[in-house]
């Protein structure tokens, strides 16, 4: 007669957080916040545009050299692309599974109402919750425009390799770098006044005496960070960078 050695296992603590709803809400404002801290150190060095082809170059040059001789050429840059990336599937996959949880929870309309019954609406998402998910679609296509636009080169057809400034200027010389990156910056603006304000309230920041101060911080940083990336292809335009 054969033994039956397996065991149950049981699941581990990082599995039981990420089942629940306030895990998977956890882990959308940690990895939330992890991007945005990249967002503002990306924004800070796209206005060193500002100050001419050498300087901006020479920043582009100075980021794979971060880091050494501990680091390698470029390990530090790849660390950083390999972190950010984890955080952007973790805050995707916990934002799908958190929609698919609340559109299942949704009450759903009888099939045959009796008579006299009318049966209750279902429920429309919020304006938040809409701009939320659909500005997170936008944004997802943008970073792999953005990768294939100015990291491979792949889309830019005048850009050139280790000239950085100049294929910046290439790709918001044409109408269509243009509107790709005006579009997914006003959504990352909304995505970032709605984002930073739920992920406040997870992380339990949320006070009633704080509610004004943290939506006040989280319109200036959506602003702020709008602005700013947005001051870069408009500058192009306009022939301030040029």
């Amino acid at each position: 007669m054969a033994l039956d050695t397996r065991t149950d296992r049981r699941p581990s603590f990082a599995g039981l957080l990420w089942r629940s709803t306030v895990g998977k809400k956890t882990a959308m404002a940690v990895s939330g916040i992890v991007m945005l801290l990249y967002l503002v150190v990306h924004m800070l060095g796209n206005l060193k545009i500002f100050f001419g082809a050498a300087d901006f170059d020479a920043y582009a040059a100075w980021l794979r050299t971060i880091g050494e001789p501990f680091l390698h050429h470029e390990w530090f840059l790849w660390i950083a692309r390999v972190v950010l990336l984890a955080a952007v599937v973790v805050h995707a996959v916990a934002a799908y599974q958190l929609s698919r949880r609340d559109i299942a929870a949704r009450p759903t309309r009888y099939a045959r109402p009796s008579p006299g019954h009318r049966p209750r609406p279902r429920p429309r998402a919020g304006y938040a919750t809409r701009t939320m998910r659909w500005g997170g679609v936008i944004l997802g296509l943008f970073i792999v425009w953005h990768i294939l636009d100015l990291t491979t080169l792949t889309v830019n057809p005048r850009a050139e390799a280790g000239h950085p400034y100049a294929n910046v200027v290439a790709t918001f010389s044409t109408w269509y770098g243009n509107t790709v990156y005006l579009v997914a910056m006003l959504a990352l603006g909304l995505h970032i006044r709605h984002g930073f304000w739920s992920a406040a309230q997870t992380l339990g920041a949320g006070r009633p005496g704080r509610d004004r101060t943290l939506k006040t911080l989280a319109n200036t940083l959506a602003a702020a960070l709008t602005l700013g990336f947005i001051a870069v292809p408009v500058s192009v335009l306009t022939g301030v960078v040029n």
